[in-house]
């Protein structure tokens, strides 16, 4: 089957593994071991693997994987510092962590494991080089388990022992994911859905936009019957059809066109909304919506994307939506941006968070910002959640 976007599951679906330990435990060679390939580069001198590498993969019994391999977390020197800073940023998008230990030392092992308990990410703690031990005494992993709980494997990297356990290990610790289906309830097999799909500067040249094809695959997982078209095509793919669409999918930016059109009957909803859920906490962004109503001059909004794009003229995030936040509350209305990973930890001084979709996070990750914004008292909603609400249909989306 030809390798192409229908049948490649993007890193932001897959099980995110990260491998955590000291410098030199073998956290590189241990994911080359469970690969089966070279991937991560492995050497006798401390520090070597120095920003978290990141490599996808298919493993059984587990589907398709992220590993990430971090830095030494005992790294030290400004420098080190700051890469153990990164390993510790890694820990928000860990679906499932390994503690690679040699048993050297436990103290920072110990620290770790509380950091992922803390975070509630599961992990299963691995006793790796035990090929340098010869018989490994269960006094060592009983001490092991009490030091830093979960349970504890021993592993040869080198000779390949215990690679088995330790895979049906992460098979049993993976997390509830959530909602895995895109369209939820709003459609079933043998549904007619209308996908409208402005092609504008944003969509990359001779392709389509991540949300359009994840939820064109969800769609033909489903059995339902997906029609694409462009907003100028509406009119035309509706009278086409024998009945009216189960369900009509859009982009968010022309939600008030395409409510205008829409069969009586039928559902609506947008790529934005659809993400909104899959990713986060649809009934949060919604709520969190009636703050926009509450909005004066004198307050502050925070768009989040996560994309770390080259902004194009007419970008959403950047100039659509702080244009249409503007002319409903004031000029005065001061708007920060941030991209990609960069997340205030402090979001008290904000009165709304707003974010797109998050069709480029792990729902773990998306989550973890809904959490800092609910624990902070800061209102947080969607890209299409917003642009429903100040358009005035919200009340006629449908969510999944």
């Amino acid at each position: 089957m030809a390798d192409n976007a229908f049948n490649r599951a993007p890193q932001s679906e897959r099980l995110h593994i990260a491998l955590f330990g000291r410098r030199n435990v073998g956290k590189s060679s241990l994911i080359n071991a469970l690969t089966g390939q070279h991937i991560a580069l492995v050497s006798d001198v401390p520090g070597t693997t120095t920003d978290p590498v990141i490599k996808s993969m298919e493993i059984l019994p587990l589907g398709p994987c992220v590993l990430i391999d971090t830095a030494g977390f005992d790294d030290s020197g400004k420098v080190g510092d700051l890469r153990t800073e990164r390993t510790r940023e890694v820990i928000k998008q860990t679906d499932i962590a390994i503690l690679v230990t040699d048993a050297t030392s436990l103290d920072d092992e110990a620290a770790w494991a509380a950091l992922l308990k803390q975070a509630d990410v599961p992990y299963v703690v691995v006793l790796n080089k035990v090929d340098l031990m010869g018989k490994v005494p269960s006094t060592l992993l009983d001490n092991i388990a009490k030091r830093l709980g979960g349970e504890v494997i021993a592993v040869s990297a080198l000779q390949g022992t215990g690679l088995d356990l330790l895979r049906q290990t992460l098979a049993r610790l993976v997390p509830d994911q959530g909602k895995q289906s895109l369209t939820g309830d709003l459609a079933k097999a043998g549904d007619t859905v209308l996908l409208v799909m402005p092609q504008d500067p944003q969509a990359p040249k001779g392709r389509l936009i991540l949300p359009q094809v994840q939820t064109l695959r969800d769609l033909m997982d489903k059995g339902c019957i997906a029609i694409c078209c462009t907003t100028e095509d509406i009119d035309r793919s509706l009278a086409a059809l024998r009945e009216p669409p189960r369900l009509i999918i859009t982009d968010s930016q022309v939600f008030d066109i395409v409510e205008k059109k829409k069969p009586e009957g039928s559902l609506l909803t947008s790529f934005s909304v659809l993400m909104a859920a899959h990713k986060g906490d649809i009934r949060y962004f919604t709520e969190s919506a009636a703050a926009i109503d509450r909005l004066t001059e004198q307050s502050r909004v925070l768009i989040a994307e996560a994309c770390t794009h080259a902004p194009l003229p007419e970008d959403i995030g950047r100039e659509k939506i702080p244009r249409m936040l503007r002319k409903r509350v004031g000029e005065g209305l001061q708007i920060d941006i941030v991209a990609g990973k960069d997340f205030p930890e402090d979001l008290t001084s904000y009165d709304l968070i707003i974010h797109c979709g998050a069709c480029m996070f792990n729902r773990r990750f998306m989550l973890q910002r809904v959490e800092q914004c609910r624990a902070q008292g800061v209102p947080m909603t969607n890209y299409g959640i917003a642009i429903a609400h100040l358009k005035g249909i919200l009340n006629k989306v449908s969510l999944p």
